[in-house]
């Protein structure tokens, strides 16, 4: 029913009214009074090659020369619109130039250097009858045929439509002001375009054919009749149709609105109705193409405006450069000069005139200053509502230009921005003088851009959803062969060969298994071990404060005992306290320090006891020298001299403990030892319950007071004995003070730092050797008493420092000459064996 009505309509002449559109001035008349010419032929003519890579490969090489109509592409795909070449000449380049194109950006072109001569390759001419659908349609894309109305859409393609056609229209309203091409064609080549029209309906099959042009057109409206008229194929089903002047009444779209009074869809396109829409250009060069065998090699192009000496339009081989066009028709100011390719409404501005013609260039305007307004500074939009009122498209050119500045593009593809023509017709009623077009078409290529990339995007999933999917596929092939080929093989296998492939298998299950294991039980081992050094750490500390607190209380039974005696008595148990711990602070050191193992130890600790034995056995020898005056019977005065023998007894008893610790001493040889006993002997004499370890300068300090002492001692005990107990006491003290200056130049040495167990181990057995020592003294003490018998010389008067300096004064008050060379004999014994000692224990270290 739709199709009788439109058919109808078409039948009524009715004409539609168009909503929106403008009335520029024409200026038509500056070109359309003189024929179509043609001009000199140029140096060089550029001929783009849009498609290659695309749709078509490259036929030609640098250095080739070529004839005119020579193709110089071939076609590589459905889009493919060949390309030719417009003069005999010799290719030059194949290189990037300046495109002709608002944007201005480089596309490979093919430079021809033209020869002059103008030779052209033969063409296979034909007949309309002779050819069927399909070899029309290869030679219209062979010949290279594009929409020549501006849209350089592939003829072939559109030729070929998917949909029955009922209506075929011809455009020839050519509504843009200045353009005069297609009016000058169709009265010069109006039979030329009517045999085109009758191949398109060939092709297409419509049962109406319109032909529409505008009213101010009247002589091409007229050939146009009279061409039909004497055609008696088309003259049945063609009508021309005399169309009011309005632009852009010459749009596709708009065009069909006119005529019937339908309007496309958005995103639709004509053939959807039933109609398909050609140039009266396009046609024409489908009759050169179908019957003659000539491709597109040259078009109609109006050369125009006030700047030019000549207005005309010229028949332009395709590919001649822009700037040759303008020097043959007298370009008057070419420093001023501004150069549009199309009319003033949807034209664009050249950057630079060295730019080719295309096969959709159909205007070439130049125009004076007086002709066109330069173009003001953009101001703010005033919401007119102006653009809106004359959008031929119904659009809402406002919203669009909000959206496009803002790079709002998915809103403004919302307002159907892909449905705008580009007319120019709210730009040109703009009073705040916006390109509105200008943002359009930016908008427009972002959004091409981004269609562009989604596509390839979706392209690289799809390619790689594929590779997945082949890989898995050839994974289970694979995995496929390997469980075929163990089936096989263990169809093949033996009894003791499926054992042993069992047995394996087993082995390697078990080793795993355990390795798993063990990988569980060592995880925590880390934390384990720090736990177990925290409690070792623990225990150290508890057993070495526990050894403190021990040493204090033995320290402190021996101050309670001391303190029985007067009050020398107790200088000197304090000052042996002092020195039997700091024998035992240096045997610890010792200990802590040697490498070796603690059968060393022991051996130095025996030899040291040895020594001690030796010499309170040698003490106690000296006391029996006076049998006969220790066996009789004491007389009354002797009685009286009993305590003083007592006293004696009790020196005898100190001197043995200084000799043992004497020798403990000398064993103590290390730097190190020599500073913590000095170190020891200062806590003994202030502080032996605090643990505060004391300075260097503490130390020195201590012994300068007891060298004072010793000094004091000294001088009084030469005051008090007498010549024969001063000579033993020199001998005394000259063997045993050999050794301690070492302990004065040596206390500042700084303590090595001891294993904790070492030092325990030190500590304990450094306290046996003490308490040995103190059941030595008590045996020689009461081995004293018993004998009463050797009355001092000369009484002491302080006891410790005495018998440190004069170890002889235990044995009689009148000592002989072999007593006294057995002293010196086995003092100088003992300073061998400390001497050996030391060096035993350096060469340790």
């Amino acid at each position: 029913m739709a199709l009788l009505n439109l058919i109808d309509i078409i039948d009524q002449n009715t004409l539609w009214p168009l909503a929106g559109g403008i009335h520029p001035p024409q200026m038509k008349q500056l070109s359309n009074q003189t024929a179509i010419a043609r001009l000199p032929l140029a140096e060089e003519y550029w001929i783009p090659l849009p498609q290659v890579g695309d749709c078509a490969l490259l036929a030609v090489n640098v250095g080739d020369h070529v004839l005119k109509g020579q193709a110089l592409t071939q076609a590589a795909g459905a889009m493919y619109c060949a390309v030719h070449a417009p003069t005999s000449g010799t290719v030059t380049h194949i290189e990037p130039r300046a495109s002709n194109h608002a944007s201005g950006l480089p596309q490979l072109t093919c430079v021809i250097a033209a020869d002059g001569d103008d030779k052209e390759v033969s063409y296979d001419a034909a007949t309309l009858a002779e050819l069927s659908k399909e070899q029309i349609l290869r030679r219209i894309r062979d010949a290279g045929i594009a929409g020549m109305g501006g849209a350089m859409f592939p003829s072939h393609i559109k030729l070929n439509p998917a949909n029955t056609i009922d209506l075929l229209i011809i455009n020839g309203v050519e509504c843009e002001p200045y353009i005069t091409s297609d009016d000058r064609l169709m009265r010069e080549h109006a039979k030329g375009i009517v045999a085109g029209i009758e191949i398109i309906q060939h092709l297409v099959h419509a049962k109406r054919i319109v032909i529409a042009i505008e009213d101010n057109k009247a002589e091409a409206a007229a050939s146009m009749t009279t061409a039909v008229a004497q055609h008696n194929t088309l003259k049945a089903l063609t009508s021309v149709r005399v169309i009011p002047t309005k632009y852009p009444s010459g749009g596709e779209k708009q065009l069909i609105q006119i005529l019937t009074g339908q309007e496309v869809p958005s995103g639709s396109i004509p053939a959807e109705l039933g109609i398909v829409v050609h140039n009266v250009g396009t046609s024409l060069a489908i009759r050169d193409a179908v019957l003659a065998g000539k491709p597109l090699l040259e078009r109609v192009v109006t050369v125009t405006g006030g700047n030019l000496t000549q207005n005309a339009n010229y028949w332009l081989p395709i590919g001649t450069p822009v700037n040759h066009v303008l020097r043959q028709c007298g370009i008057k100011d070419t420093n001023t000069a501004e150069v549009i390719v199309g009319g003033p409404m949807m034209g664009y501005t050249l950057f630079d005139a060295a730019v080719p013609v295309l096969k959709g260039t159909n205007c070439l305007l130049v125009p004076s200053s007086a002709e066109l307004t330069h173009p003001q500074q953009e101001r703010a939009c005033i919401r007119c509502g102006e653009c809106a009122q004359v959008c031929p498209a119904d659009l809402l050119p406002q919203q669009l230009y909000w959206h496009a500045k803002a790079q709002e593009y998915d809103k403004a593809t919302a307002f159907n921005l892909q449905d705008c023509i580009e007319c120019g017709c709210c730009a040109y009623v703009c009073p705040s003088d916006i390109p509105l077009v200008e943002y359009y078409r930016v908008a427009k290529a972002a959004i091409r851009q981004a269609k562009a990339d989604k596509v390839q995007a979706d392209q690289a999933k799809i390619r790689y959803e594929a590779r997945i999917a082949r890989l898995e596929q050839e994974k289970q092939e694979r995995e496929a062969k390997a469980r075929e080929a163990a089936e096989r093989r263990k169809a093949s296998m033996s009894g003791n060969e499926k054992d042993a492939v069992a047995a394996a298998l087993a082995r390697v299950k078990a080793k795993k298994a355990e390795q798993e294991t063990s990988e569980q039980a060592n995880t925590p081992t880390a934390a384990t071990d720090d736990k177990q050094s925290q409690v070792s750490a623990a225990i150290a500390r508890a057993k070495a404060k526990k050894a403190q607190q021990t040493d204090d209380t033995a320290g402190a039974d021996s101050t309670d005992t001391a303190a029985a005696n007067d009050k020398k008595s107790q200088v000197a148990a304090a000052i042996a306290r002092a020195k039997a711990k700091k024998a035992q602070q240096a045997g610890d050191t010792a200990a802590a320090n040697s490498t070796d193992t603690a059968a060393a130890d022991d051996k130095k600790s025996q030899v040291a006891a040895a020594i001690a034995r030796a010499k309170a056995k040698k003490a106690q020898q000296a006391g029996e020298a006076v049998p006969a005056e220790a066996s009789r019977t004491p007389t009354a005065s002797e009685s009286a001299e009993k305590p003083a023998s007592d006293k004696q007894a009790r020196i005898a008893a100190a001197v043995a403990r200084a000799k043992t610790k004497k020798a403990q001493q000398v064993d103590s040889s290390t730097t190190s030892a020599e500073a913590e006993s000095s170190a020891a002997d200062t806590e003994a004499t202030q502080s032996p319950d605090t643990n505060t370890e004391a300075t260097s300068n503490e130390v020195d300090t201590k012994q300068a007071r007891i060298a004072a002492a010793i000094a004091k001692a000294k001088a009084k005990k030469a005051q008090q004995t007498e010549s024969s107990v001063a000579s033993v006491e020199a001998e005394s003290s000259t063997a045993n003070t050999e050794a301690p200056p070492s302990t004065d130049s040596n206390t500042k040495a700084a303590p090595t730092e001891v294993d904790a167990k070492q030092a325990r181990i030190a500590a304990a057995v450094a306290k046996a050797k003490a308490k040995k020592a103190q059941q030595s003294d008590a045996t020689a003490a009461e081995a004293g008493e018993q004998q009463q018998g050797s009355p001092s010389a000369a009484e002491p008067t302080h006891t410790s420092t005495t018998a440190e300096v004069c170890p002889q004064a235990e044995t009689s008050a009148e000592p002989t000459a072999a007593d006294a060379k057995k002293a010196r004999v086995a003092a100088a014994i003992a300073k061998a064996k400390a001497k050996k000692a030391l060096a035993d224990k350096e060469n340790q270290d």
